[in-house]
């Protein structure tokens, strides 16, 4: 079970403190997109995403969108943001976490997934061993895979909570 606990847990994207992530020496940022940047039917990232991505990117970290979805869904994202894109990851195998690290001269130590659901996210960053950090969806709305997963996921996140190793709502860093 401990393969689906996340190294932080926070609210959103915007509660992460990445002063403390890049005094930890995370460097780079590995996003996914659907429902942990924006809702899969919004096709546009806004502005409070492009603020946040550019305030990013001027400390000095190298931002990534690393979805599963294909190069089109992602495509518009990389050029509003300006930001590199590993479409078609296949999470949560290690294989593109890997490609990254090894394309990107990253260790382990200094890369970060940040994602929505524990069974790609999460999982798949804890197998190469990069800091985890899950945050709660955008939307309640899902692609039918994800309410899948969704409904694995909450039988993982019951029993973590009976362990007292993870609760939802209980945000950490």
């Amino acid at each position: 079970m401990e393969q689906f606990i996340p190294d932080i847990y926070q609210k959103s994207i915007y509660t992460i403190d990445y002063q403390k992530l890049w005094n930890r020496g995370i460097r780079c940022l590995l996003f996914d997109l659907d429902n942990t940047l924006v809702p899969a039917s919004i096709h546009k990232a806004n502005k409070k995403i492009k603020a946040l991505f550019e305030e990013l990117k001027e400390k000095g970290f190298t931002v990534i969108l690393f979805s599963n979805s294909g190069k089109k869904r992602l495509k518009p994202f990389k050029d509003e943001l300006e930001i590199d894109v590993l479409a078609r990851a296949r999470k949560p195998l290690a294989k593109h976490f890997l490609r990254v690290m090894k394309e990107y001269h990253f260790t382990v130590s200094e890369v970060a997934m940040i994602g929505d659901q524990l069974l790609t996210d999460v999982w798949g960053g804890n197998k190469v061993g990069i800091t985890t950090i899950l945050i709660n969806p955008v939307s309640k709305k899902d692609f039918i895979l994800t309410r899948f997963n969704r409904r694995i996921e909450n039988r993982i996140i019951k029993k973590l909570r009976n362990n007292d190793l993870f609760i939802r709502g209980k945000y950490y860093d």
